[in-house]
């Protein structure tokens, strides 16, 4: 008996509620059910359904035994798709999340794009700058900016981004320039709250004390009068000169090929961190998400993505 036509019946009986009623929509007699889920039983030797006349009921083995199949038979439905007259035929809804200030430029835009390539899909993005929680909250996909922190979530980076300690020319004509890092304490530097995603501070590349030919990476927590959850508030607060503000290349390139900002501290910029898609799993991954994935990687991929030119034009 066909393997895959035994699992086809264990789902059809899970989601109909009755052997009766998934033999009506396969025009097969209920008997014929019994019997594939009789062999499926007994091909893996563990019981997967307990049935009676009025109720099925799964079991423990049933219940996780189901899902799997539920997946497999959502990914053969998609490889199928893939090769089909037309190509690609993904379809479902696709929720994304992203970081507020990033997701309004560089994955906004995309949305429209992408549903003009695959009409079949339905998107919903969410903009936030809090960390959120992928699978508890039901996102697909989210797309995540800097360091990640330890978690179950499956993460490919899209790209590289760079951080840079950035002020006007008329702020440091006034408090003058910071030498090292440790000068920060000195300035009026422009954070992020504590509620806010950043929670490791501002990362620099310092030499070391026994060995300066060598460098680590430090994080520090600079303070001032002013912080905010917000992280295009704080651009603004810094284009407007009320201090130093720790901004990715991404959001401010405009702003220093412009000469309204101008960086400090080049020497201890840290090595760059990454643009990240996570989801929850990989083996599983439905059509659209893994499209999705790829979308971003060969739209990020672009050398001149966090230009200016591209910025201006963003």
């Amino acid at each position: 008996m066909d393997k895959l036509k035994q699992i086809e019946t264990l789902v059809a009986v899970a989601s109909k509620g009755s052997l009766t009623a998934a033999a009506r929509a396969e025009g097969v007699a209920p008997a014929i059910i019994g019997r594939r889920l009789d062999a499926l039983e007994a091909r893996l030797g563990v019981k997967l359904m307990l049935r009676t006349t009025r109720r099925i009921t799964l079991t423990h083995e049933g219940s996780a035994f189901l899902e799997d199949c539920q997946r497999l038979l959502t990914d053969l439905a998609n490889a199928e798709a893939s090769v089909s007259a037309g190509g690609v035929k993904a379809s479902g809804h696709l929720r994304i999340t992203a970081p507020a200030g990033f997701g309004r430029r560089h994955v906004a835009p995309l949305v429209p794009r992408f549903r003009e390539l695959h009409p079949d899909v339905s998107l919903s993005l969410n903009l936030s700058d809090r960390v959120v929680d992928v699978a508890a909250e039901g996102f697909d996909c989210a797309v995540r900016v800097g360091d990640l922190p330890d978690s179950s979530l499956v993460s490919v980076r899209l790209a590289d981004n760079r951080r840079l300690c950035v002020a006007t020319p008329h702020y440091l004509q006034r408090h003058g320039r910071p030498q090292t890092p440790a000068d920060l304490a000195r300035f009026d530097c422009l954070t992020l709250s504590s509620d806010a995603s950043q929670v490791r501070g501002w990362a620099f590349s310092v030499p070391r004390e026994d060995d300066p030919s060598q460098r680590d990476t430090v994080h520090l927590r600079p303070g001032g009068p002013l912080d905010c959850s917000d992280g295009q508030v704080l651009h603004r607060w810094c284009l407007a000169g009320y201090g130093i503000a720790w901004r990715s290349t991404w959001e401010v390139e405009s702003d220093i090929a412009a000469g309204r900002l101008v960086t400090v501290l080049d020497d201890f910029a840290a090595p760059p961190n990454g643009i990240y898609a996570v989801f929850a799993q990989r083996k599983h991954l439905a059509l659209r998400v893994r499209l999705w994935i790829d979308f971003l990687k060969r739209h990020y991929a672009q050398t001149d993505l966090w230009s200016s030119r591209a910025q201006s034009e963003a």
